[in-house]
C-alpha cells in the first residue's frame, strides 16, 4: 500500500524499467490479487491491470508480449524500446547493455549464480540488496536518457497516432498516415485481402565472386524501395484509379501519374527527416526512417487492407532490374562486381591507385550512374528519378568468403578493413560467425583477431597455435560458453538427446533441477554432453570447441589464402 501511496504523490507520466511489464508490474499485480489490495497505481488512485503476454504450453515464447494498462500513465519497457528503435546488442540483459552504454553495469558481486547472490543477501545482508536494487533502478534511468528512448516514443507517437507503449503497429501506423489523405478523395478504403495469396519476389542478390581482396568500393541506393514508390508512383489509391495514361508495374498493375498518396506522403516525410538531420533531432530522424522502410513490408502483408501482390511485387522487380543496370555500368566500365544484394554494390578496383584516388573514383560513379538512371527512367517512362547512388565506402582489404564445404561464393557474409577519418583501420564485419551470437565469445574473438591480422599483413600462425594451445589447457574456459534463446516451449521441442539441439538438452536439464526457467540459456559442452554453466559437474570437450568453433571460424579466413586451421595450428592428422 506504502508503495502504491508513493507511485500516486510522485504521480509520474511514465513507469519505465528493464523487462519491466513482464515481471516487475506483473509481479506486483499477482501479489496484490494475493493479498486482496487494489492495484491502484493509475491516475486518480484507478487500478492498473497487466494482460499477461504469449508463452503458454506449446506455444512461441516471444509470441505476445505483456500488455499494461495503468490510466494516466504510460509503461515503457527497455528492453522492447530500445528495439523497436532499432538499437542491437548481442544481449539486451541489463548489465551488458549498462556496459555498453554507460560503461558500467549492475551492483552484485562477480558470480556464476547471480540469483544465489540475490537471494543470499535477501537473507544476510537487506541493505545491500536495497543498494543492488537501486543501482539497477540508476542504470534503466540513465539508460533510458542516454538513448533517449522517452524523445523517440514521443516522435513515433506523433508521427503515427500510436500510443507511446504500443511496439510494432506498422499497419496500424500505415491506416493512421493513409486513411484520412485516402477519405479527403472521397474514397473509402476495402477492410482486408479477398483474392488469392501470393508471395512478392524478395531482394535481388547477385552471385558473389569469392576470395580476398583489394581495394573494393561499396555503393548503396539511399532508401531504395521508398524511391522506387516515389519515382514510379506505386501507390494502392493509384492503382485503383490509374487513368488513362498510367505507369506500367508488375503483373498486369498500371498506377496513375498524379494524385497518388503514397509517393507524396513519402517524400514529406522526405522532407521531414533531412529538417530533422539538419536540426539534429536524432530521435525524429530515426522515427522516420523506421516508419518510411516499413511501408513496403505493409504492403506486402496479408493483415493490410491494401495489401495486393502486384505492389510489392511492383517495387522488388524494378529493384532488379536498378541493381542489374548498375552492375552492367560498372562492367562495361571493366570493373568487376564481386557481390550485390538489394540495394548494394561491391566493385573491386584493380591496379594500383592512391586512396584518395579510389575514394574520388567512387563519388564519381555514384554521381554518373545516378545520372545515368534518371536520363534512363525520364525517356522511358516520363517520371522523375528519385533514386540516388551513394559511395559508401573504400575497403583496402575485403573478404568474400566461400559458403562452408563448397566453391560458390557465399551471400550476406563478408568482411573488409576501412580507413577511419583519424587514420585508424577499422574491421567491418557482416553476417560471420564475429557477429553471430549463436557462436562462443571464444570463436567470435579469434576470428576478428584473425581478420585484422591478415587485413594488415601481420604474422598471425604462432599467435593462433598458441591459442589452440590454451584452449587445450583450460585458459580459455570463460569463453566457450553458448548463449541460445527457446524460441518454443521445451514440450515442443524433440525428446531425447538425439531429437532435441543442445541447448534444450541443457534447458531441461536446468527444469529437471528446478531451476528458474529462462528465453535464454548458457552451456558449455562437456564429454558428457551439453550442461548448463550453472550446473557443469563434466569435463569440457575442448576437441569439440576446436573442431566446431575455432576450426570453422578460422577456416572462413584461412582458406583463402591457401591455408587452414588444422595446418596453421598443429592439427594436420593425415599425410595430404
Amino acid at each position: 500500500r506504502r508503495y502504491f501511496d508513493a507511485i500516486c504523490s510522485i504521480d509520474p507520466d511514465v513507469l519505465c524499467g528493464w523487462n519491466v511489464t513482464e515481471f516487475d508490474l506483473l509481479v506486483l499485480q499477482t501479489r496484490a490479487q494475493a493479498l486482496g489490495v487494489p492495484f491502484s497505481i493509475g491516475r486518480g488512485g484507478l487500478d492498473a491491470r497487466i494482460m499477461p503476454g504469449g508463452g503458454g504450453k506449446g506455444s512461441s515464447r516471444n509470441s505476445q508480449l505483456a500488455i499494461a494498462r495503468i490510466p494516466g500513465r504510460v509503461a515503457l519497457d527497455g528492453v522492447a524500446t530500445m528495439r523497436s528503435a532499432t538499437w542491437a546488442f548481442e544481449r539486451f540483459t541489463l548489465e551488458h547493455v549498462g556496459q555498453e552504454l554507460l560503461g558500467r553495469g549492475k551492483k552484485i558481486s562477480k558470480t556464476s549464480d547471480p540469483v544465489a547472490e540475490i537471494l543470499r543477501m535477501h537473507r544476510d545482508d537487506p541493505e545491500k540488496l536495497a543498494v543492488y536494487n537501486l543501482e539497477d533502478c540508476r542504470l534503466v534511468l540513465e539508460i533510458f536518457e542516454k538513448a533517449k528512448l522517452v524523445e523517440f516514443t514521443m516522435e513515433r507517437a506523433r508521427l503515427t497516432g500510436l500510443a507511446l507503449d504500443r511496439q510494432g503497429g506498422s499497419v496500424a501506423a500505415f491506416d493512421h498516415l493513409y486513411l484520412p489523405r485516402l477519405h479527403r478523395k472521397g474514397v473509402i478504403a476495402p477492410d482486408t485481402w479477398y483474392g488469392e495469396m501470393t508471395e512478392s519476389p524478395g531482394g535481388h542478390v547477385l552471385e558473389s565472386t569469392p576470395g580476398l581482396y583489394r581495394n573494393v568500393l561499396s555503393f548503396d541506393f539511399r532508401s531504395l524501395y521508398p524511391s522506387i514508390i516515389r519515382t514510379f508512383q506505386i501507390d494502392p489509391f493509384g492503382m485503383a484509379r490509374p487513368g488513362e495514361d498510367p505507369i506500367p508495374g508488375e503483373d498486369g498493375a498500371t498506377f496513375a501519374r498524379e494524385g497518388a498518396i503514397l509517393p507524396e506522403l513519402i517524400t514529406k516525410l522526405h522532407e521531414a527527416r533531412s529538417v530533422a538531420i539538419t536540426e539534429k533531432n536524432t530521435e525524429l530522424s530515426r522515427a522516420i526512417k523506421i516508419l518510411m522502410n516499413s511501408f513496403y513490408g505493409v504492403l506486402g502483408t496479408s493483415g493490410c487492407r491494401f495489401f495486393d501482390p502486384r505492389l510489392p511485387t511492383s517495387i522488388t522487380r524494378r529493384g532488379h532490374a536498378i541493381i542489374e543496370r548498375a552492375r552492367r555500368h560498372f562492367e562495361d566500365e571493366g570493373l568487376a562486381v564481386i557481390y550485390g544484394d538489394t540495394d548494394s554494390l561491391f566493385v573491386h578496383v584493380a591496379g594500383e591507385r592512391s586512396e584518395e584516388e579510389l575514394r574520388e573514383l567512387g563519388r564519381l560513379h555514384s554521381t554518373t550512374l545516378t545520372q545515368l538512371l534518371a536520363e534512363e527512367i525520364a525517356a522511358a517512362y516520363r517520371v522523375e528519378s528519385r533514386l540516388e547512388l551513394r559511395f559508401e565506402s573504400h575497403y583496402l582489404r575485403f573478404l568474400m568468403p566461400t559458403t562452408r564445404g563448397s566453391e560458390r561464393g557465399s551471400k550476406k557474409r563478408y568482411a573488409g578493413a576501412v580507413r577511419r577519418p583519424g587514420g585508424e583501420l577499422e574491421v567491418v564485419v557482416r553476417g560471420l560467425e564475429a557477429v553471430r551470437r549463436d557462436w562462443t565469445p571464444l570463436a567470435r574473438r579469434v576470428q576478428l583477431e584473425l581478420l585484422r591480422r591478415v587485413f594488415s599483413d601481420e604474422p598471425f600462425e604462432s599467435w593462433l597455435n598458441e591459442t589452440a594451445r590454451a584452449l587445450e589447457k583450460g585458459e580459455l574456459d570463460e569463453e566457450l560458453v553458448y548463449r541460445k534463446r527457446l524460441r518454443r516451449d521445451l514440450d515442443a521441442y524433440g525428446q531425447g538427446k538425439s531429437g532435441a539441439p543442445p541447448h534444450v538438452q541443457a534447458a531441461r536439464a536446468l527444469e529437471a533441477e528446478g531451476e528458474s526457467e529462462s528465453n535464454e540459456v548458457e552451456y558449455v559442452v562437456t564429454l558428457k554432453g551439453p550442461e548448463p554453466t550453472s550446473l557443469r559437474k563434466s569435463p569440457i570437450d575442448y576437441s569439440h570447441y576446436l573442431s566446431r568453433q575455432l576450426e570453422p571460424a578460422c577456416d572462413v579466413v584461412l582458406l583463402s589464402i591457401g591455408t587452414s586451421f588444422a595446418k596453421v595450428a598443429g592439427l594436420q592428422t593425415s599425410l595430404f
